[in-house]
């Protein structure tokens, strides 16, 4: 028996799943919290139940032995499912990667040269690739780049109007995020419909914390809500999403706001949590709920944004054909998705209320059987398309260009 083991490295956790190759079933999952903290902790979710420990992990070379630990103790046992490669969640590839990559010394230094368009991100990926691969030195590391399925955008989608020269030194263009996502939701609608991905129009809203749309055309995105970072594009929950460039420039005039403010405000204290007071979709709804006018311009603010992603990208692609909702507020926010998709009968979108408001954690198509459009919730699975890719990538398939 063999799995892959995949991986989600922050800066002082990391998240874990072993995922068996036959079934594309977890046989177990966990996290590594804490790190380089007085007191780390650890959660692991085997055959037998959860189990936790507080230790003292002081890297994520420690982390890592604690995982290790955590397996032999409350099992799978990983020399009855040894892991045939090590998946990586790598957030940032610019434009050098487009397809997922075997490790190697020089993938490593694209990672860390490509940290300053991620540096929240990348450099933790690194540190979790670098102490898995002491972990597990016998055994190849695959690194998947969340930026990777929008390498298909056209120039005029992924080209800002500013200075070319200035634009192309400093690597600033449309990069988007969540691809690894929008890839899995947009293949796995095709094939709950049963019809050829090559055919289907689709746009994919990965609504959670973190929030993106996506165009997909016959499988290729082909534009996306996020920009050179996660910033742009939808209300989210601590992030503005759109914005007036000049807005910034304001603010550094009148607020005496510099560029790390800025980026505190934009990053942290926007989107859900700057309009009501909270970055929980959970807390803003009960709130509006309860006649509070921030909460209800918030809800109305992100249903409004939303809007303009369905319509523009129904434009973009010619039609549609299928309209996806996915992620945690996307798969359990009934509420917003019948509020996003209101009025939008002439866009060939009927929402069936009934099948809407049913909960399941199954794929289920949400919208009336003479709709136009197709409507799905498809929940995501990240881990299991990062297992996927990692597969291709050792699988005699060459995983990526590293050019450029």
């Amino acid at each position: 028996m063999s799995a892959v083991l995949v991986i989600n490295s922050g800066s002082s956790s990391f998240k874990y799943q072993l995922i068996d190759l036959d079934t594309e079933q977890p046989l177990a999952s966990g996290l590594v919290e804490r790190i380089g903290e007085r007191s780390g902790h650890t959660t692991h979710r085997g055959p037998n139940g959860t189990s936790e420990r507080s230790l003292e992990i002081p890297d994520h070379t420690a982390g890592f032995q604690a995982m290790i630990e955590a397996f032999e103790a409350d099992g799978p046992s990983l020399a009855e499912y040894p892991p045939v490669a090590v998946g990586h969640r790598v957030v940032h590839g610019g434009k050098r990667f487009f397809e997922p990559t075997i490790v190697t010394p020089l993938v490593e230094i694209n990672i860390e040269d490509l940290a300053d368009l991620a540096p929240l991100h990348n450099p933790a990926n690194l540190q979790g690739i670098r102490a898995a691969e002491k972990a597990f030195p016998d055994v190849p590391h695959v690194a998947v780049f969340d930026t990777a399925f929008h390498q298909t955008l056209p120039p005029e989608a992924y080209t800002y109007a500013i200075d070319a020269e200035l634009a192309e030194r400093h690597r600033v263009r449309r990069y988007g995020f969540h691809g690894t996502s929008h890839k899995y939701v947009s293949e796995t609608a095709a094939a709950f419909l049963g019809r050829p991905l090559g055919e289907l129009k689709q746009i994919v809203l990965h609504l959670g914390n973190g929030a993106s749309a996506c165009a997909i055309d016959g499988g290729r995105s082909i534009d996306t809500s996020m920009g050179m970072t996660p910033l742009e594009g939808l209300v989210m929950g601590t992030r503005s999403g759109d914005l007036d460039p000049a807005v910034l420039i304001h603010l550094a005039r009148r607020a005496n706001l510099d560029i790390d403010g800025l980026d505190e405000l934009l990053n942290r204290k926007s989107g859900l949590l700057g309009l009501s007071g909270t970055g929980d979709m959970r807390d803003v709804r009960r709130a509006a709920n309860d006649g509070d006018e921030a909460a209800q311009l918030a809800l109305a603010t992100t249903v409004h944004r939303l809007k303009h992603y369905i319509g523009a990208y129904t434009a973009l692609l010619g039609g549609l054909d299928v309209l996806t909702f996915t992620a945690g507020i996307g798969e359990n926010d009934a509420a917003l998705r019948a509020d996003a998709l209101e009025g939008l009968e002439s866009f060939g979108i009927v929402l069936d209320r009934e099948r809407n408001a049913s909960r399941s954690s199954a794929a289920r198509i949400i919208s009336t059987d003479d709709s136009p459009v197709t409507v799905l919730v498809v929940p995501t699975d990240e881990e299991l398309e990062i297992a996927r890719q990692t597969v291709q990538a050792i699988g005699g398939t060459p995983g990526a260009s590293a050019a450029g």
